[in-house]
């Protein structure tokens, strides 16, 4: 609940947050070379490519703060739709998502099972569910926590239901298992999609596309062009042979 909708339901001032006691950042480095890659895949095409109604956060690594009270819970990857962050990134109050500022928590909570400690079937599972996160996805690469690679739960009075597909229809996105070559690592990743089922592509799948488009539009140029002059040569040469016989081309 934000400061204003707090006043507007108790009548009472909200108290001050001192964010400068809040913890949004410590020393833990990302935990491995693949869930840094993955963390980008999963953010960088949504700036890149995605055309959505509205503004959006999408971040990974970042806290989440549901009470100023309690520490944050920190996805591997996060989006919020509706949402804009503060030009200053640098004060403490913009630094991570306060839930209290935007009014709302975020739509989608990504994590990547790289071990067994991470809790993302217990704490977290729980926690999410409690912040009223709406669709919550564990990708389990490795299969150590869960049968299935990768599993989508969707909140449902207060808890979460195993979605049986991976289209999240309330932000119009999807997520696919995509095996391919990602800054030149062939692995299986995980993919954002449309609600079309069309792979959102990143920056640099989107400059390759318009490229291959262009070449593809030259290439049909210079063939129309090609055809052209092939339609006009025999048609002179046509000309020729009915001048020869004593007959005028009628040009028309």
């Amino acid at each position: 609940m934000s400061e204003v909708m707090f006043e507007e339901a108790t009548g009472i001032e909200a108290p001050e947050i001192d964010y400068e006691r809040l913890v949004t950042e410590d020393d833990e480095p990302v935990d491995n070379l693949f869930s840094e890659k993955q963390q980008r895949l999963l953010v960088e095409p949504l700036y890149s490519s995605w055309n959505p109604r509205s503004s959006f956060i999408a971040a990974a690594n970042v806290g989440i703060f549901s009470s100023p009270y309690q520490p944050a819970i920190v996805p591997d990857m996060f989006l919020s739709l509706d949402v804009q962050a503060d030009e200053d990134l640098w004060k403490k109050e913009n630094r991570s998502y306060y839930v209290w500022k935007f009014d709302k928590p975020p739509e989608i909570a990504v994590e990547i099972v790289s071990n067994t400690q991470g809790g993302e079937t217990g704490k977290k599972f729980r926690r999410y569910a409690r912040i009223g996160v709406w669709y919550y996805s564990i990708f389990d690469p490795q299969q150590l926590i869960q049968e299935e690679v990768l599993q989508i739960y969707q909140l449902s009075l207060g808890r979460y239901v195993l979605k049986q597909e991976h289209q999240l229809e309330q932000v119009g996105l999807g997520l696919v298992l995509w095996d391919g070559v990602f800054e030149g690592l062939h692995e299986r990743w995980l993919r954002w999609c449309d609600a079309d089922g069309l792979l959102i592509p990143t920056g640099e799948e989107g400059r390759t596309q318009e490229r291959q488009q262009a070449e593809q539009e030259r290439q049909r140029a210079e063939q129309a062009e090609a055809k052209a002059l092939e339609d006009r040569q025999r048609a002179e040469r046509l000309a020729a042979q009915l001048q020869a016989l004593g007959v005028e081309p009628d040009y028309e």
